[in-house]
């Protein structure tokens, strides 16, 4: 049953962010202050420090008393690839700290002063060295999504391991704006109009080729990517990107779950401290990246 809390959470995103972003139109500055003005609380009893994983800085969070054997994940952050960072998205990686994992958040750079393929090479840069620590689980949201996916196809590609299993949250998945939703929910999104998330796209790619798999992800070939696990709102523009992608994993034989969440807005678990679906969403993506973390009894 959705929280009355959701419809709330989602009216004050359609009244007070998706007027701010319109407004901004084509001004970096302004739309860079509406994606980073977001502020909720840490998660208590969560030790968030700065580090640097492959030479990319970031954010670590973990509790003090995390065991050294404790699930690690990396965990991409999203901000339409030219906002947030590490600290805009302590509800995600908090979250999952508080949840049992140990989790890196690399700061990486930001489109257009760095755009495509700059936040790829800095993601795959620090996967390749987290990685080298052992087997970990990824995940990511909206943009931070999109890196993921594509983090993946390059991994495959390069000869780096794969994770245990990826989380998508709301990501992007097609920079050429084909989903269905993307008509349907122009107006039921709370958030974006596709001709905003347009610009952004275009900030990004910066002239690259979007039907490029490392930059739409939907254009590649999803065969052995580990178990994914899609969590996206029902009234998104993005929300056929998760399914899409989804259904194109699963006929490669790609073991990929697509969960629609109504009412939520885009990325509604930055407001997990207050929203239960934000809480329940974080429970199941961490629930489904604990179970493909253990290591099967044949092989301990």
């Amino acid at each position: 049953m959705t929280s009355l809390r959701a419809y709330f959470f989602n009216w004050i995103v359609r009244r007070q962010v998706r007027p701010k972003i319109a407004r901004a139109g084509g001004d970096l500055a302004a739309i860079r202050r509406v994606m980073n003005q977001a502020s909720f609380p840490d998660q208590p009893g969560i030790v968030f420090r700065d580090g640097s994983v492959g030479g990319i800085p970031g954010e670590w969070a973990e509790r003090p008393d995390a065991a050294p054997d404790a699930p690690r994940l990396l965990y991409l952050h999203g901000g339409g690839f030219i906002a947030c960072s590490p600290r805009t998205h302590r509800p995600f990686t908090g979250g999952f700290a508080a949840r049992g994992f140990r989790v890196f958040c690399p700061d990486y750079r930001l489109a257009p002063e760095h755009p495509f393929p700059a936040a790829l090479d800095d993601a795959a840069a620090c996967w390749s060295a987290f990685a080298a620590g052992g087997p970990a689980g990824i995940a990511g949201d909206s943009a931070g999504g999109n890196l993921t996916l594509a983090l993946m196809l390059r991994a495959r590609r390069d000869g780096l391991p794969q994770p245990q299993a990826a989380v998508l949250f709301s990501p992007s998945t097609d920079m050429l704006g084909r989903g269905e939703s993307m008509r349907t929910n122009a107006r039921r999104d709370a958030m974006f109009e596709p001709t905003k998330l347009q610009h952004l796209v275009d900030l990004y790619l910066a002239g690259h080729d979007p039907t490029d798999p490392l930059a739409s992800p939907i254009e590649g070939d999803p065969t052995g990517l580990p178990p994914l696990l899609f969590h996206v709102g029902e009234r998104e523009v993005l929300r056929d990107d998760s399914v899409r992608f989804a259904e194109k994993a699963r006929a490669a034989g790609v073991d990929a779950t697509v969960k629609t969440w109504p009412v939520v807005p885009h990325v509604w678990q930055l407001a997990s401290s207050f929203l239960p679906e934000g809480r329940r969403s974080l429970s199941e993506a961490a629930a489904f990246l604990k179970t493909h973390a253990r290591v099967p009894e044949a092989v301990r």
